[in-house]
């Protein structure tokens, strides 16, 4: 605690101090299971000793500072609030604890899960002659997991290696591998499924289950249920596993870290024993609140449980936004989620390994292919393929960098993802990298069940306008998704016959990048169907026009050659050029190439705006040198008839006036 007492000081330093160690805070002296008998003063001297000097000890300064700073601010706007401001703020608080506590629900019983130190366990099921010894599945760089011999010495997950060893010499490290646990893994949830078909999976050695049906179904309690689970796992995979059981998902979690290893704990569905629970229960226990949050609820507000959280609610609701203090008052009041959630398509897949920093591109690329086939094989279990690939690398000064493409085809062999993931990684050579993460995202099932914007008009709103002389500005709105896949679409070409047209996916293969609709075909059973198209300047001098019908998007188009046969020709729409406005879409993704870059990510997101610009003005230059052939010569490349090029040359004549689009289609 008095590091704690450190940090709220502001005393981040430790400078001038006996023991500069107290105030140097890591996630390796946070308790987990097993580590209840540590001495927490010499993990965090000996882990001090270690890491003084290297560059993540000046990483982790660099944090603390930040963390002390951002205290000192808040305890600042904390002395400036009047009686009056804190009057107001109690009276929001009460209300909105009213209304969280009338949404309490104890109808449902959840059990959660979770593996005993998995990995370790894995590998000591495999190797008998590792049980009872203090044995670490990683390398001297970083540990994956510890079994409980070695928790007694406070070796830990995410503790690199090097100090590992140092607390506890007879430490032994297993490499590791992630078939194994990944096979075991598969064998637990067979038997979760038994209790829940649609349980819910946290990780690899951990899940949620609704089990309020099966005890209403088998008239037995939720301690019998979760008894019976547990030996189901042993018997099917050799390992133990811990459950807890609560009225709600939060919670559950809560409890079945109480009697690990091999336990279980049950919380009553009853209000009083909820809040009898929680009462007492350290912040830092609740999943949600790490290290820097519960640092900062002690060090401004003096919160070290959950029921004082209901005490300071008034300041948090004043300090924080609504959302994070009503976080904090269902966390104090003890709710949780308890509804099963939708099934929701996944957003993108990835993974990544830590190893010792290195600088030698041999070791760079071969770390690369290990990812890319780890990568490609999750997405073919999946049945996924994704247009936009990310590279992550962690230096060797703990900087994060991110850098992505997004391509012009969808992936999902290792050879595409390699290929495009080697480019992404020599524009970064050299460099000194301690961590290397491969993610792919934007897969070909998203868009369809994106919802457009209702005002952005595209293409195929001119096309399916219906009448040729109608204004340009009062097309109707179609949504792009409308058009999306294989699935035709019935269109209405002024008013006469109805055709159908097969609309390829715009965002897919080439036309991205060269808006060519080659697979749009219009059908007609009596005869030839003829196309005109204007003439250059006929279309360009009114760039004005497709602007303003466009609203934020302006489009530049120049059809050429259009020629359409009765049943088997393709109507082609050669595009010269196309400018577009490039806009962050959900304040995420860029509207132009699809590349996800989060808002927090300030300097990457001036940078690819840069980059489009300049690529603007590349194509413009290109145009002024380099302009498009005109349409009346590629007509008679194309062998377009004398009756569509004598039309054609009578809509060049109209220089200085409009012609709308719908024109193109006009019948015989």
């Amino acid at each position: 605690m008095e590091g704690t007492e450190a940090v709220a000081k502001g005393d981040g330093d430790g400078d001038g101090s006996d023991r500069p160690w107290q105030s140097y805070h890591t996630v390796y002296t946070t308790a987990k299971a097993g580590m209840e008998g540590v001495d927490k003063e010499k993990v965090q001297r000996v882990v001090y000793e270690m890491s003084k000097g290297s560059k993540y000890f000046q990483n982790e300064e660099r944090k603390e500072a930040f963390i002390n700073q951002k205290i000192q601010n808040l305890r600042i706007q904390c002395a400036k609030l009047a009686q009056a401001d804190l009057a107001h703020y109690r009276k929001v608080a009460d209300r909105r604890i009213v209304e969280l506590e009338a949404s309490r629900d104890l109808s449902r019983i959840w059990l959660h899960v979770d593996m005993d130190a998995f990995y370790a366990a894995v590998e000591t099921l495999s190797n008998p002659t590792l049980q009872g010894k203090p044995m670490a599945v990683g390398s001297m760089s970083m540990i994956s997991t510890a079994n409980y011999e070695a928790r007694k010495f406070g070796v830990r997950a995410a503790m690199p290696g090097f100090i590992a060893r140092k607390l506890c010499p007879e430490l032994i490290f297993v490499p590791t591998d992630f078939k194994k646990y990944t096979y075991y893994s598969d064998l637990t949830r067979k038997v979760f499924r038994i209790y829940d078909p649609n349980f819910i999976a946290g990780s690899l050695d951990e899940a949620y289950l609704d089990i309020t049906e099966v005890i209403k179904e088998r008239n037995v309690k939720g301690e019998e249920i979760a008894q019976e689970l547990r030996a189901g796992v042993y018997e099917e995979t050799g390992l133990t596993c811990s459950a807890g059981v609560a009225p709600n998902r939060l919670l559950a979690k809560v409890c079945s870290d109480i009697n690990k290893p091999n336990g279980q704990y049950v919380l009553p569905n009853d209000r009083m024993a909820v809040m009898t629970f929680v009462s007492s229960l350290p912040i830092r226990k609740i999943g949600g609140i790490g290290k820097v949050t519960e640092h900062i609820l002690k060090g401004v507000f003096e919160i070290n449980t959950c029921e004082q959280i209901l005490e300071k609610s008034s300041y948090l609701y004043a300090l924080f936004s609504q959302s994070t203090a009503e976080f904090f008052c269902s966390v104090g009041l003890g709710l949780g989620q308890t509804d099963s959630p939708q099934v929701r398509s996944r957003k993108s897949i990835s993974n990544e390994r830590t190893f010792s920093a290195t600088e030698d591109e041999v070791l760079l690329h071969k770390k690369l292919v290990e990812l890319a086939e780890m990568l490609s094989a999750d997405m073919q279990k999946e049945g996924l393929c994704g247009r936009t690939l990310t590279l992550k690398l962690k230096t060797a000064s703990f900087e994060v960098r991110t850098r992505a493409v997004t391509l012009q085809k969808y992936i999902s062999s290792t050879e595409d993802i390699l290929k495009h993931a080697k480019k992404l990684l020599k524009a970064e050579l050299p460099i000194s990298v301690r961590l290397m993460g491969l993610r792919v995202s934007q897969f070909n099932g998203e868009k369809c069940s994106a919802t457009p914007d209702p005002t952005q008009k595209t293409i195929t709103n001119f096309i399916t306008s219906g009448d040729v002389n109608r204004n340009c500005s009062s097309f109707p709105d179609v949504a792009d998704g409308d058009f999306v896949g294989d699935a035709k679409t019935n269109l209405s070409v002024g008013n006469q016959q109805t055709s159908q047209l097969d609309w390829r996916d715009p965002f897919v293969g080439n036309y991205l990048s060269d808006g060519d609709y080659e697979s749009c075909v219009l059908q007609k059973n009596d005869g030839i169907e003829e196309v005109q198209t204007p003439s250059k300047d006929a279309t360009s001098s009114h760039h004005s026009g497709f602007t303003e019908a466009l609203g934020s998007t302006s489009f530049q188009e120049q059809f050429e050659g259009i020629n359409v046969l009765n049943e088997s020709k393709l109507l082609e729409l050669n595009s010269c050029s196309q400018e577009t406005t490039m806009l962050w879409l959900n304040d995420y993704k860029c509207s132009l190439c699809g590349i996800e870059l989060p808002p927090s990510f300030i300097e990457e997101r001036l940078e690819h705006s840069d980059f489009h610009l300049a690529e603007k003005l590349q194509k413009e230059e290109s145009r002024i040198h380099q302009p498009c052939v005109p349409s009346g010569s590629r007509a008679q490349k194309d062998g377009i008839t004398t009756q569509s090029k004598s039309k054609k040359q009578k809509l060049s004549q109209k220089e200085g006036k409009f012609t709308p689009i719908d024109s193109f289609f006009v019948k015989k």
